[in-house]
């Protein structure tokens, strides 16, 4: 190591400690320094790195809060001088670089890497804390939120009078892709805003725009307004009762992150509010579920399937962080069943499967459907809970975020196959008539 380098670093270290004293007898005073690091477990400098570090000071007590500072958030000063910023979690006590790791539950340093391959990786650096923010590089959530308004829509179809057609099927499944986009994304700015101070304890939402403070409580709110004013427009481009089953969702929305802080079970509350789609095809194909028993109990017996079904995958999502949620005080049901996993999804499979037996008996289905979307799907729910490794973080994300594809699409297409056949059938009985009527 060259002597300078040496020397550089004993100065650092001295004036580290000159900050620490001066820290607690002036609380509030900023400081910003620049120069290198060694990492906290070494008594010299290993390996030179360039560092900004701004640090703040509470007026209570010694307890020290640190800025978290982002490269793409810099100064252009900065990025050109500094190839790594170094953020702190809001209790952090040790610095570190790369030879100093950072350990799941630790209060150590995170360094945040802005994206780089991906769709938000091509927006302006300014946009990129927004578009996190809606989650718009992790879409598995809008395709669990668009799934039920599928199964609807496709369920429904067959059941309007007359006969609601390929073109109305495929318009109203765009419109209900575009809602579940949009609402997806309020729901994560609504649940950020609640989790804001949970978030920093938590591995996988440290990082999390609100809770790094790349976006303000004050902006996100202003966000979360145009989120909800596009849904409101959105929603009204489908028939006007769907207003009055929509709206009432909203209320849903706001509760799932609060039900987390008092409960072992917040993805039933999920449940309810992500399946609220199953109800919607109804009223969207003209459908009048109040007077109609039989769409009704179709209607009833998809969204309760469809909340089984966010017990089932929404616990896999949970276990990814079931040890950081158990420290900071966060309940889910994986926290409830991690001693008999296994068996609660094969519960939550199996009523899964059978409330859609239910809602396709009310609904008139064919085999296809029974033999497609209910056969299928216990195929795929059987083949995940068998072989979802709940213990590795990697491999429940990965069934999580495959499995709304896998279930999702393979209860889709048999629904298609059912409304296809009977469409098919419908005609070819009109063209019969037609024919005999001449």
């Amino acid at each position: 190591m060259p002597k300078t380098e040496t020397a550089t670093s004993i100065l650092l270290s001295l004036a580290m400690e000159l900050f620490n004293v001066s820290s607690r007898k002036y609380h509030g005073s900023p400081l910003d320094m620049f120069g290198t690091l060694r990492p906290a477990h070494a008594k010299v400098l290993s390996q030179a790195s360039r560092f900004s570090i701004q640090t703040s000071t509470c007026v209570r007590g010694f307890r020290r809060y640190q800025h978290r500072i982002f490269h793409h958030e810099a100064t252009p000063w900065k990025q050109r001088h500094i190839p790594a910023l170094v953020c702190f979690s809001s209790q952090g006590r040790h610095l570190a670089t790369s030879a100093s790791p950072t350990p799941l539950g630790q209060d150590l340093p995170t360094i945040y890497k802005p994206p780089t391959t991906g769709i938000i990786s091509k927006l302006p650096s300014s946009w990129i804390p927004y578009a996190e923010l809606i989650r718009l590089d992790k879409p598995a959530g809008t395709y669990y939120l668009f799934f039920p308004c599928m199964f609807s829509t496709l369920l429904a179809a067959p059941m309007a009078v007359p006969m609601a057609s390929p073109l109305e099927v495929v318009s109203t499944t765009a419109l209900f892709f575009s809602g579940a986009l949009i609402m997806r994304g309020a729901g994560c700015t609504i649940n950020d805003l609640w989790d804001r101070n949970l978030d920093p304890h938590v591995e996988r939402t440290r990082l999390r725009p609100i809770a790094r403070k790349a976006v303000s409580v004050e902006n996100a709110i202003v966000y979360l307004g145009a989120q909800l004013l596009t849904g409101l427009t959105l929603l009204l481009q489908f028939p006007l009762p769907c207003l009055y089953y929509g709206v009432p969702s909203l209320a849903l929305v706001t509760l799932y992150p609060l039900a987390k802080r008092v409960t072992h079970y917040p993805q039933f509350v999920l449940g309810l509010t992500f399946s609220w789609g199953a109800i919607m095809g109804f009223p969207a194909l003209g459908i009048d579920l109040v007077s109609n028993p039989g769409a009704l109990a179709a209607a009833a017996a998809l969204y309760s399937s469809c909340v089984a079904w966010t017990l089932n995958y929404d616990m896999i999502y949970a276990y990814m962080d079931i040890k950081d949620d158990a420290k900071a005080g966060i309940k889910s049901i994986a926290q409830a069943h991690q001693h008999n996993s296994k068996a609660a999804l094969s519960l939550f499979s199996a009523a899964q499967i059978g409330l859609l037996a239910i809602a396709g008996y009310f609904a008139g289905a064919g085999p296809v459907f029974f033999i497609g979307s209910c056969g299928g799907g216990a195929l795929a729910l059987a083949t995940m809970v068998r072989r979802v490794n709940l213990k590795d973080v990697k491999d429940c994300w990965w069934w999580f975020r495959n499995g709304a594809w896998i279930t999702g699409g393979v209860i889709s297409l048999g629904l298609l196959g059912d409304y296809l056949h009977r469409k098919t059938q419908e005609e070819s009985q009109s063209t019969t008539q037609t024919i005999g009527g001449a």
